[in-house]
């Protein structure tokens, strides 16, 4: 029988894009000049601004990586790393500009506010256009706001936490994110607080030729717990766009944290995000990441396990086609006793895609009675797609249970007949089996977020089989 053939994503429900309207865009470039405009535009405190410039002397020492993708085509003298929407920051979607409103009404954003969240904020570009929580969460002293209000009301826990879980030197794009960073969200869960509903935050990037650097700071205090998403997409340019976000997560002792991500960047778009989390004494961190845009990402959310008894998870999903090169993957450290790491890695690549899995465990000697388990599994769905695995595991004591395992295969032509013999069409079947690979990534989101990656995933099957 002939081989099966998909079609490639018909990205019409996220490519839309309005026009390149905007209060204010930086000129292209990146120099002390563009940094301290930014910190003017941004009226950052002056210990901001000194961070910031501080964070570009780290950036213009340190070098491109080199062990990844290609990055060779990323030019920071095309990228505006800042560009100011028109209108500003509402609590009303009934106040947000019209073009960008209609924007985040596309995307599901405000049905979703009212039927399954606790708190909504949705960046536009570099700033963000409007945000929301329920009014009992604030009675319980939760915060939820943007990273500049929380900068001028909230300056010593900010000062206090920023950038210290991800410090400037970790790497290049790290460092140019803490000289450009705009945007993004601060949250605070006070000690016991527990929400029953999400916050989500969604990240839309529209101007061409430009870069988007939010920056997410979140604190669970002891005994408290939280589900948060974030969302982000951006229409496809001829040219490449930028993001290099951070997220910073600390979880006290007791606490709890899920931090769930569906990326869906257009193949124009350079994603270089970082993601860490410090979690203490009983805590625990749970990752749930699908990643389907972007042209190259480069993402390893981190947990770092300091407290004893800690726990983290991670589930994950990539999805590579034609002219994606995804390197995505998971660090963690055991720096206790008795802490624990489950990682279940899964990868999907059709029509030349390469999907890469790079890990780091790390059990240290004080890591006594430490659990870890990797399981990384790869679907090609072609004979010419690419999957590669690239684990580093550095054990330093022997008293911890390991393990690691690997799995890379396709689609066999004898599967799909078998299934084809029961009754399904040959496209139904091998929709069937790869949303069953995907479902352990997908029954892991609260059902209405399980729909926006199973309408992605059928996006990237939709077409004619042949």
């Amino acid at each position: 029988m002939a081989k099966t053939q998909i079609d490639e994503i018909n990205r019409n429900i996220y490519d839309f894009k309005n026009k390149d309207d905007y209060d204010y865009k930086i000129k292209k470039g990146l120099t002390r000049e563009i940094i301290e405009e930014i910190s003017k535009q941004k009226n950052d405190p002056e210990w901001m601004r000194e961070f910031r410039l501080k964070a570009l002397e780290v950036y213009n020492s340190l070098e491109m990586p080199i062990w990844g993708p290609d990055l060779s085509e990323l030019n920071m003298d095309e990228i505006a790393t800042y560009v100011r929407p028109k209108g500003k920051m509402a609590s009303s979607w009934e106040d947000v500009p019209d073009d960008i409103k209609n924007t985040f009404d596309k995307l599901g954003i405000p049905d979703a506010e009212k039927t399954s969240l606790a708190g909504v904020g949705a960046q536009y570009d570099s700033e963000v256009v409007y945000h929301s929580m329920k009014d009992d969460l604030i009675k319980q002293g939760v915060i939820y706001t943007d990273m500049e209000t929380a900068v001028r009301e909230y300056p010593e826990l900010v000062r206090e936490h920023f950038m210290k879980c991800v410090p400037v030197y970790d790497h290049k794009f790290v460092a140019l994110h803490g000289a450009v960073w705009s945007g993004g969200s601060f949250v605070y869960i006070p000690k016991g607080v527990k929400l029953d509903f999400p916050l989500q935050s969604y990240f839309r990037l529209n101007s061409p030729e430009s870069g988007q650097f939010e920056h997410t700071l979140i604190i669970v205090e002891e005994g408290a717990s939280l589900h948060f998403i974030e969302g982000c997409s951006a229409p496809k340019y001829n040219k490449v766009n930028l993001h290099a976000g951070c997220v910073e997560l600390y979880v006290k002792d007791n606490a709890y944290l899920r931090y769930s991500t569906i990326e869906n960047w257009s193949k124009n778009m350079l994603n270089l995000n970082t993601k860490k989390a410090l979690i203490g004494k009983n805590a625990q961190v749970d990752w749930v990441s699908g990643s389907f845009g972007s042209k190259i990402s480069m993402l390893y959310p981190m947990s770092v396990l300091n407290g004893e008894g800690a726990k983290t998870e991670y589930t994950g999903i990539s999805f590579a086609g034609k002219g994606q090169n995804l390197d995505t993957g998971f660090k963690v450290v055991h720096n206790a006793p008795n802490t624990s790491s489950v990682v279940n890695s899964k990868s999907i690549s059709k029509n030349g895609g390469k999907c890469t899995y790079r890990s780091l465990v790390r059990i240290m000697e004080n890591a006594k009675n430490s659990k870890s388990s990797v399981s990384c599994e790869s679907l090609m769905l072609d004979d010419f797609s690419i999957s590669d695995t690239i684990p580093t595991n550095d054990i330093r004591t022997d008293d911890v249970e390991f393990s690691h395992e690997a799995k890379i295969g396709k689609i066999s032509d004898k599967t799909i007949f078998y299934l084809m013999s029961r009754g399904l069409s040959e496209e139904d079947a091998l929709g069937l089996i790869v949303r069953g690979f995907a479902y352990p990534i997908s029954k892991e989101l609260p059902v209405e977020y399980a729909v926006e990656m199973n309408n992605l995933i059928n996006l990237e099957l939709e077409g004619a089989i042949g």
